[in-house]
């Protein structure tokens, strides 16, 4: 019982949210919204900066994958290292 209240609740909120959506966003200043005027020079630098951006994240998260991967061989290596040497291997 208390899962279907819940449930309901949520749906109406969201049903709620969703009819009023249109009405907020046409009430901002005659659609000119956030920044201003959107005019072509706009568009195009804001285009720009969209096809910076995704380079560089590429570039970001390439740079996060090397260095943990470096770390892990670097890792591997010294456990190899460990396992080949007579002073790690225990024993009398």
């Amino acid at each position: 019982m208390r899962r279907a209240r819940i449930t309901a609740v949520l749906l109406s909120v969201g049903i709620a949210l969703l009819a009023l959506a249109p009405a907020a966003l046409a009430h901002a200043g005659g659609g000119a919204g956030w920044y201003g005027e959107t005019t072509d020079a706009v568009i195009t630098n804001a285009m720009f900066l969209v096809i910076l951006f995704f380079p560089t994240l590429i570039v970001v998260f390439s740079l996060i994958q090397w260095r943990l991967d470096k770390r892990r061989h670097a890792r591997e290596d010294a456990a190899k290292r460990r396992a080949a040497s007579a002073d790690w291997r225990g024993g009398w």
